[in-house]
């Protein structure tokens, strides 16, 4: 076998291994013990993380860190991994962070100018638009790596009655127009609740006093996070003009509820908790003429309490500001 290929295939078995000894290889490669061991210093020169151990019971060892073999990548799979990683760029905090960074570097290393120059010409002209946020959040890689071994974690949380120490159990983390949530059981509570990442300000370990629970079936697609009692909830109803089902198709929260009509119009039809029809207000409110709700009363009487509040805040114009535009000036928006 020629050496180049004796070192690929014994990377990849020492990666699937874990631990091994020189004996063994040199037999299922059929090669010298000292073949063997000068193989495994090249392959600890290249970067793969050897540790050996002396003993009755020693060998080798791969670390937690496992290099993996060479892959060979086609140029639209290299763009599509790397604009797979760009979509995530305007989030300020992203689980492995620096690995991210350093295999685009390696995918950078690699690649010819004119790949280099076709990627930054397409990064000119592909976004993936996140809302800005300003809240950090730190334990990502923490989270998700307690998901996946299924660790009960202690975290300082950020409450709205102030910071409170949790034991939880996550099941995994998500992004939402820019802010990563995680699902998780929380002990305390005896329910999965939802936490968002960039309100929890510390993660550990939790002591061996928690055990965790089986938590292997359930993932992101079945948790039922369960924030309080069953909420009253009301049925509601809103009519919508074309652009008013443009705008509440970018929302979705409606996703469920939007109904669509042949002539671009459509309407939004379902239930919601009560306790969030203040901010169903303001939603429509937004739409202006756009929408028009139907049901429930209480959406309707909520609305108008907020237009009086905004008449009674606009019914004094301040002195020398009156309505009159200055000489020459247009009342009209300028064009962009």
């Amino acid at each position: 076998m020629p050496k180049a290929k004796r070192l690929l295939e014994l990377m990849m078995t020492v990666n699937r291994k874990r631990k091994f000894t020189v004996k063994e290889l040199a037999e299922e490669f059929g090669v010298s013990t000292r073949t063997i061991l000068r193989d495994l210093r090249e392959l600890s020169e290249l970067g793969v993380p050897l540790y050996s151990e002396v003993g009755p019971h020693g060998g080798y060892h791969v670390l937690n860190e496992r290099s993996l073999p060479p892959i060979s990548f086609t140029e639209e799979e290299a763009f599509a991994i790397f604009f797979s990683v760009y979509a995530l760029r305007h989030y300020l905090s992203i689980p492995f962070e620096a690995e991210i960074s350093s295999a685009l570097n390696k995918f950078a290393s690699y690649m010819t100018s004119d790949i280099r120059e076709r990627i930054e010409q397409m990064k000119n002209r592909v976004d993936f638009i996140t809302p800005a946020r300003r809240g950090e959040s730190p334990h990502l890689s923490r989270l998700l790596e307690g998901a996946v071994h299924q660790q009960v974690l202690l975290i300082e949380y950020e409450a709205k009655e102030g910071k409170v120490s949790r034991h939880i159990q996550p099941i995994g983390i998500y992004a939402r127009d820019g802010i990563w949530y995680c699902p998780a059981y929380c002990f305390l509570r005896g329910g999965y609740r939802v936490f968002r990442c960039d309100r929890i300000k510390a993660v550990a370990q939790a002591s061996s006093d928690v055990k965790p629970r089986d938590l292997r079936h359930v993932h992101l697609g079945n948790v039922q996070p369960i924030t309080q009692a069953e909420p009253e909830m009301a049925h509601v109803r809103v009519e919508l003009n074309e652009e008013g089902v443009r705008k509440c198709e970018a929302e979705w929260w409606l996703a469920n509820h939007l109904h669509h009509q042949e002539d671009g119009g459509g309407w939004v039809d379902g239930h919601f908790p009560k306790r969030d029809l203040p901010f169903l207000a303001k939603f429509f409110m937004g739409l202006g003429e756009d929408a028009t709700v139907r049901q429930p009363l209480e959406l309707v009487h909520g609305m108008k309490e907020i237009l009086s509040r905004l008449m009674d805040k606009y019914a004094v114009v301040p002195a020398g500001e009156g309505s009159k535009t200055s000489e020459g000036a247009s009342d009209e928006p300028s064009d962009l």
